[in-house]
């Protein structure tokens, strides 16, 4: 079993980034020209910055109540968990790493703004770095719009998503039962 989630706000308290959207707009505002080949530099920018301001996120943020618990439940019933996100990886790694929550996923095997715009081929990019089939992943979400990305991927139909929806991850057991599903 492989688990993805959303870092926007599932594990790290936050709004969601859609960056490319954000930085097309941004451009557009004073007047720069959109070229894709910005958002590389931006992405290297935004991930320093992050870095630099890791220390005011962990003093000014929050793990969401039950995160931590969760995601070490998972790891310890062996199901590898990873991150599908808007954020740019570099800003990722660092709201995770700030937390403690990082040492229970596989970075690597997540997808990030770099790796496109849309949450459904985000989805099915951590699929394909994990070779994992969507039939045998789960996929923990923050908004209506993420959810709509399980359906999209085939995963499960809009009426058994409904079944799984969870208030919060403060449950555990609720949790590792939802995965169950």
């Amino acid at each position: 079993m492989h688990c993805s989630l959303s870092s926007s706000a599932t594990v790290v308290d936050g709004p969601a980034a859609w960056l490319c959207s954000t930085i097309r707009l941004t451009a557009r505002l004073h007047g720069i020209e959109w070229d894709t080949s910005l958002f590389p530099r931006f992405a290297e920018v935004l991930g320093a910055l992050h870095v630099r301001q890791a220390a005011e996120l962990r003093e000014r943020g929050h793990a969401l109540p039950g995160a931590a618990a969760a995601l070490a439940a998972l790891a310890s019933c062996g199901v590898r968990q990873s991150v599908v996100t808007g954020n740019v990886r570099k800003a990722a790694e660092v709201k995770l790493s700030v937390f403690g929550l990082d040492t229970y996923l596989a970075l690597s095997e997540g997808a990030y703004a770099e790796d496109g715009e849309e949450r459904p081929g985000l989805l099915r990019t951590a699929l394909a770095r994990a070779g994992v089939a969507p039939e045998r992943a789960v996929f923990f979400g923050d908004t209506p719009a993420v959810r709509t990305v399980a359906v999209a991927t085939g995963r499960t139909s809009a009426g058994a998503l409904r079944d799984a929806v969870l208030d919060d991850l403060s449950g555990t057991d609720h949790v590792l039962a939802a995965v169950d599903h």
